[in-house]
C-alpha cells in the first residue's frame, strides 16, 4: 500500500513539474503564416526563448508561474497572455504594424538639427536623466523614427526594430520592444510603453562584477521592485517604506492589499497613495487606473494599472532591474 501511495505521489509530482514547460506556435493573424524568431518571454526578466522556423517554441515557466507571458516580433504588436494553458499547446496570433510602419516611412524625413533635437527628447524621456542614464547607450538609433501630430505639439516615436540598449551603469544589455511613445511638447508630458528583456553582460570582467553589484543594489533600494517585494512580504516598515493617503494618514498593509489566495495579491485603495522611502528622503505617488492591481512576490506588478509620479517616476529604462534580480550582500 505504501508503495502505491509513493508511486501516486511521484506521478503527481512528475506531471506538475512537466506542466511547468509550455509549448506553442506563433502566427500572423492575417496570413496565418508562422512567425520565425519571435521572442517569447516574461516581460522585465532575462527568461525567454525564440520561435523556430515553424513558429514553434518551448519555455520553462517554473520561475514565474503567475506572471503574464509576452510575445514580441519585429513588425508586430506585442501580445501579452495572462491566462494560458499549462497543459495543451497554445496558439498565438500577432497583429502586424503595417499602418504605423507605412506612416513612419512617409513622415520620417527628419534630418540634421531637427532629428538631433528629437533624439535628445527621446533619450531623456526613455532612458531618463539620472546618473545611470549617462552611462546608457542606444545602439541602433537609426531604427528610431519620428512623426508629429497635425498640431505639431505631440512628438511620436516608432522603432522599426527592437531598441538595443547597452547599460554600462548596471551591466545589462537590453532589448526593448517599443509599442508606443508620445511626448507633448507644450505640457512636457510623455507616455511610452513596451516590453523589455534583460541580458547580463557576459563580457564583464571579474574585477568589475563587484562594482556592478554595488550599482545594482543602489538602483534596487527604493525602486518599484523593492516596494512591491516588501509589500508582498508585509514588510514595508523594515524595508524603509511608508504609505500615506491624501490626508497624510499612514495606511496599513491590510487597507491596501487584497489577498485572493496564497499566490494571488492585489494592490487597491480608493484614492491616491504617497510612498516615502526613508533612505532617499523622497516621495512617490501612485494613481490607480484599475480597482485591483495584481502584483507578485518578485516585484512584478500590472504596469497598466498604475501611474507613478514623484521620485519613482524618474526611474526610467536606465534604472530598471530584471525581476530575477537579487540583492548581493
Amino acid at each position: 500500500m505504501r508503495k502505491l501511495i509513493f508511486l501516486f505521489l511521484f506521478l503527481n509530482f512528475y506531471f506538475v513539474a512537466y506542466n511547468q514547460v509550455i509549448t506553442g506556435t506563433i502566427f500572423d493573424i492575417k496570413t496565418r503564416s508562422a512567425i520565425y524568431s519571435a521572442s517569447v518571454y516574461f516581460n522585465g526578466t532575462s527568461v525567454g526563448v525564440l520561435s523556430d522556423e515553424n513558429g514553434n517554441f518551448k519555455l520553462d515557466i517554473s520561475k514565474y508561474p503567475s506572471m503574464p507571458l509576452t510575445i514580441s516580433a519585429i513588425g508586430y504588436y506585442s501580445v501579452t497572455l495572462t491566462d494560458f494553458s499549462r497543459v495543451k499547446p497554445i496558439s498565438v496570433y500577432m497583429n502586424p504594424k503595417l499602418f504605423e510602419l507605412n506612416e513612419v516611412t512617409v513622415n520620417a524625413k527628419f534630418h540634421g538639427l531637427e532629428r538631433s533635437e528629437n533624439l535628445t527628447i527621446f533619450r531623456n524621456e526613455f532612458l531618463g536623466t539620472t546618473r545611470n542614464s549617462m552611462n546608457c547607450k542606444i545602439i541602433n538609433e537609426d531604427d528610431i523614427r519620428f512623426i508629429f501630430s497635425a498640431d505639431k505639439d505631440t512628438l511620436k516615436a516608432f522603432a522599426t526594430k527592437p531598441i538595443l540598449i547597452e547599460n554600462r551603469a548596471l551591466g545589462y544589455n537590453i532589448t526593448y520592444y517599443l509599442d508606443k511613445f508620445e511626448y507633448d511638447k507644450q505640457g512636457k508630458t510623455f507616455l511610452f510603453k513596451g516590453n523589455i528583456i534583460f541580458i547580463d553582460d557576459s563580457t564583464i570582467k571579474d574585477s568589475k562584477k563587484q562594482y556592478f553589484e554595488r550599482k545594482r543594489n543602489l538602483a534596487y533600494f527604493g525602486s518599484r521592485i523593492h516596494f512591491f517585494r516588501a509589500l508582498w512580504m508585509n514588510d514595508l516598515n523594515s524595508a524603509g517604506f511608508t504609505v500615506r493617503n491624501s490626508a497624510n494618514e499612514i495606511i496599513s498593509y491590510e487597507k491596501i492589499v487584497y489577498q485572493k489566495d496564497n499566490r494571488t495579491k492585489y494592490l487597491r485603495y480608493p484614492g491616491e497613495l504617497g510612498i516615502s522611502y526613508l533612505q532617499k528622503q523622497a516621495t512617490s505617488f501612485i494613481i490607480f487606473l484599475k480597482q485591483n492591481v495584481f502584483f507578485d512576490s518578485n516585484g512584478y506588478f500590472e504596469p497598466e494599472g498604475i501611474i507613478w509620479e514623484g521620485e519613482i517616476a524618474q526611474q526610467r529604462i536606465a534604472d530598471l532591474l530584471p525581476y530575477d534580480f537579487s540583492v548581493k550582500e
